[in-house]
């Protein structure tokens, strides 16, 4: 069957009240609100936030067709690689960039055509056009040409109306509605941008951090206290996840209905999920001391290493003291430097500039695969290795 162009109106379509999309916009709305109490370490938390974001980054390119692995992006991050030589590897960072843009500004500007014009510019820079590359020709600028979206019945307008469905596009995300709804204009807005297709190339990515930017303005981000792994919903299968978009593509408000429940039963399942991290009795047993294990049976760290990085688990922030009975054969300052070993090795950090109280780190070291791995047994990954 041969692409057509099928126009709808865009309007928020409000559920019947037993159906199941209203329970999940009722439990989101609980969810959003709810006070975590969170007993992790703020820097502990952020580096998860940091470990999810390069996980969200790869699920948003591997839609797309990139290929990478995540032990090929993991030793990137441990190594220090450069990824200006591997655009497969920039285009994931260029995504997790994007991510950092998003929360560093999106709460103080509205989400508009400046905003997603920067958005779609860091998301291809550097990256070669097609066919190519994944960049595109004209970045950060709507497309002046019609296109086509592979395996889809769906036509995208003709390049000419893409401003005016995109200003139209903004006037609903930017309207005044009960917060209620602010999750379910989101779903619908991530669908409507897929049907305009507004850039050249890119759009999938784009539309990705347009949702993360939604969602973050919506109080779901680290700054509220939890983790949100948006693409997950979307990258897990992405094959649902496209025909799904298939079924919105209708028009009709069956189709528009089955798309919202799938993304925000999604979001709900990732939130739960994510939340557990901030509970640290369940992050210090079920993650961090198998990850420290995992690390010491393939010799990443040495007995003694892991002693001491349990300890920091243990007490969250450690300092000298705290160490003596582990090396009590030395004084304080040879414990001091086998503390700096570790610190060295980005394995400790202290607590602040220029403190003697450290806590564990593990984003940018061998620890790091050790803390991937079991992320991926308790089911947390976004994306799998094959």
């Amino acid at each position: 069957m041969s692409a057509i162009f099928k126009p709808y109106d865009l309007t928020l379509i409000k559920p019947d009240f037993d159906s199941p999309l209203t329970d999940l916009i009722i439990e989101l709305e609980h969810l959003r609100k709810k006070d975590l109490g969170g007993s992790t370490h703020p820097e502990v938390f952020f580096q998860l936030r940091n470990i999810f974001h390069w996980l969200e980054s790869m699920g948003s390119a591997r839609i797309e067709g990139n290929n990478t692995t995540i032990a090929e992006y993991v030793e990137t991050k441990i190594d220090d690689i450069p990824k200006n030589q591997n655009s497969k590897l920039l285009e994931i960072d260029n995504i997790d960039e994007a991510m950092d843009f998003i929360e560093n500004t999106v709460k103080d500007y509205p989400i508009n055509k400046d905003l997603i014009s920067e958005l779609h510019k860091i998301a291809v820079r550097d990256l070669p056009p097609p066919p190519n590359g994944e960049g595109d020709a004209t970045p950060g600028i709507y497309r002046n040409h019609n296109i086509k979206i592979n395996n889809s019945i769906h036509l995208p307008p003709d390049s000419f109306l893409v401003d005016t469905y995109m200003e139209e596009l903004f006037s609903f995300i930017n309207s005044e509605k009960s917060t209620k709804y602010d999750l379910l204009k989101a779903a619908i807005a991530h669908h409507r941008f897929v049907w305009i297709h507004p850039f050249g190339n890119g759009n999938g990515r784009t539309v990705r951090l347009f949702t993360y930017a939604m969602l973050v303005k919506n109080g779901l981000n680290i700054n509220a206290g939890r983790i949100i792994n948006p693409t997950a919903v979307f990258c897990t299968n992405r094959n649902t996840y496209y025909d799904m978009l298939s079924k919105a593509d209708t028009g009709t408000e069956e189709g528009i209905l089955t798309w919202c429940e799938y993304v925000l039963r999604g979001l709900k399942e990732e939130i739960e999920k994510v939340d557990k991290l901030s509970d640290y009795t369940y992050l210090k047993n079920e993650v961090l001391i198998p990850a420290i294990n995992y690390s010491l049976e393939r010799k990443f760290i040495t007995d003694i290493e892991s002693k001491i990085l349990k300890k920091a688990v243990d007490l969250q922030v450690i300092k000298n003291e705290d160490i003596k009975e582990i090396l009590h054969d030395k004084n304080t300052s040879q414990i001091s430097r086998e503390i700096k070993k570790l610190v060295d090795k980005k394995m400790l950090v202290p607590e602040e500039e220029g403190a003697r109280r450290y806590i564990l780190r593990f984003e940018n070291n061998h620890l790091l695969r050790g803390v991937i791995q079991i992320l991926d047994n308790k089911g947390f990954l976004p994306v799998k290795d094959n």
